[in-house]
This record gives structure tokens, C-alpha cells and sequence, in this order.
């Protein structure tokens, strides 16, 4: 799994012109992929992760100000560019796979107390946000 955490002032997430989440005061935005070989248990540890680094002002984490998180589900953060102009997405693990782990994440989020909105799975998205930092932090369950 990984999640690009940017932490924000301010965030939106809108589809058909409608904003469907949105950040309630600053806290964190997390971009989320999956993986073939992701599991709950790995999404579970991903959520702690985010809650816990210590990336927002003077040194807090987000779980320890309460600070809310905008999670965006993003397939395309596991591109393969190797080869050409044109990416491959067969890194990324289809729907079936992805939108439960993605939902596990949140949930996972959730259970730990953090206030989350959500964009909808698999929607064409417009997401803004103001990057507050700016802070951004690559998550990757590999690593």
C-alpha cells in the first residue's frame, strides 16, 4: 500500500461539481493506493503510521491534536514508467481488491478516533488543497 501524506490548511474533494469531503479545520489529505499483495493487516498499519508521525506543527502527529484526514483513493500511485510515454497500471491491484483495502484504511482511521471524510471510490475526483509547508511524506508498505 502507499499513501502520500500532504499535510493541508485546507482541503476539498468534489465530484460532478459537488464536494463530497472536505478537511472541517487543518489536519492531513492521504492519497491512497493498493496493491496486488496488500491485506488489512497492512492497511491497519498504514493508518496507525498516518496518525502517528509526528508531521504536523511543532512536532504533533495527528493523533495526538485530533486532526482530521481527507483520504482520496489513487490507483495511480502505482504507475510503472519504466518503459515509453505511456504508464502501466498493472502494479495497481484492481477494484475488487483495492476498494476494500482502501475502506479498511479508513475504517482503521476511524477506529482509532480521527474524524475522516472520504472522495468516492473510483470517481472522476477534483481534489484542492492548500499544502501547508509544505509537508509531503511518501508512505509505502514495502519500505
Amino acid at each position: 500500500m502507499r499513501v502520500v501524506l500532504q499535510r493541508a490548511s485546507r482541503a476539498s474533494v468534489s465530484v460532478d461539481g459537488a464536494v463530497v469531503g472536505r478537511l472541517p479545520r487543518p489536519g492531513l489529505v492521504a492519497l491512497v493506493g493498493a496493491t496486488h499483495t496488500d491485506t488489512s493487516a497492512i492497511a491497519d498499519a498504514m493508518a496507525a503510521k498516518t496518525l502517528k508521525l509526528r508531521i504536523l506543527p511543532d512536532e504533533t502527529a495527528a493523533e495526538d491534536v485530533g486532526a482530521p484526514v481527507l483520504v482520496v483513493s489513487q490507483f495511480t500511485l502505482y504507475a510503472v514508467t519504466k518503459k515509453g510515454r505511456r504508464p502501466s497500471w498493472n502494479a495497481a491491484a484492481p477494484r475488487e481488491v483495492s476498494e476494500p483495502l482502501v475502506e479498511a484504511y479508513v475504517q482503521a482511521l476511524r477506529d482509532r478516533g480521527a474524524h475522516v471524510e472520504t472522495g468516492i471510490f473510483g470517481a472522476h475526483m477534483d481534489v484542492e488543497l492548500v499544502n501547508d509547508g509544505p509537508v509531503t511524506i511518501l508512505l509505502d508498505s514495502d519500505e
